[in-house]
């Protein structure tokens, strides 16, 4: 199995609720991308964040499972709605358990 987290910080101008449909979206990925076993993500509350506003964890069958998703057209149309709400930056950390 693996894990998938993914920290996002974005730009001053990204509103609350821009957040809130990124959110949606990505949680539907599970439906539609075959091998996601599990998605949460949520909004960081943490004050230890360094400015990252947002966290996702994601479990996949295997590694065949996320190379799948990376390039799936409806992981796809989440990344260009990142781009569009002021994605600034991201941390990516893949693992298996």
């Amino acid at each position: 199995m693996i894990e998938h987290i993914v920290l996002i910080k974005f730009s001053p101008a990204t509103t609350l609720k821009q957040i809130q449909e990124l959110i949606d979206r990505t949680l539907q990925l599970k439906e539609k991308i075959p091998g996601v076993l599990d998605i949460q993500q949520g909004i960081n509350f943490s004050e230890r964040s360094k400015g990252y506003d947002v966290g996702l964890t994601a479990r996949f069958e295997n590694r065949a499972a996320l190379e799948n998703y990376l390039p799936h057209p409806e992981h796809q149309k989440i990344l260009s709605f990142l781009q569009d709400i002021g994605i600034e930056d991201s941390i990516i950390v893949d693992f298996e358990i």
